[in-house]
């Protein structure tokens, strides 16, 4: 399974138009929603086949330099990542190093959590993963 631009170990993979890395979408929509741009699906939309499998970590990246051509920088990233399974608390310095990779900032600038659904819900029945990013970004 691709989730923070690595591949975690996992029975069962995300399903979506691009490589449905859900934690690297919710970035970058964090990212463009932050400054105000258009969001990831009017970017790349999936009626587009050039998008079809498209690494997330391109799209990541394309959003942040629209941000900096916009005179922004991002300051920091709060991620929760909700998931009953797999567990990825092993894999939290991995993800903050690649997404700190992907946009050229220091991990520490990155905060990466995860949360289950406790058994219930469709996260808790494994039906789903999602993830959640606020951005903290700055027009100097």
């Amino acid at each position: 399974m691709r989730l923070g631009g690595i591949d975690v170990p996992h029975d069962r993979q995300l399903v979506g138009h691009s490589d449905a890395d859900v934690l690297l979408h919710a970035i970058t929509d964090s990212l463009l929603g932050a400054a105000a741009l258009p969001d990831i699906g009017r970017l790349f939309p999936n009626t587009d086949s050039n998008n079809r499998g498209r690494d997330s970590a391109d799209m990541l990246r394309a959003a942040a330099a629209r941000l900096n051509d916009a005179g922004y920088h991002i300051v920091n990233l709060d991620c929760v990542i909700h998931a009953e399974q797999p567990k990825l608390s092993d894999y939290y310095d991995a993800i903050r190093h690649r997404i700190a990779g992907i946009l050229s900032l220091n991990p520490h600038q990155i905060g990466i959590k995860a949360k289950t659904g406790e058994g219930t819900g469709p996260v808790g029945q494994q039906e789903l993963i999602e993830a959640r990013c606020i951005a903290l970004i700055e027009h100097p």
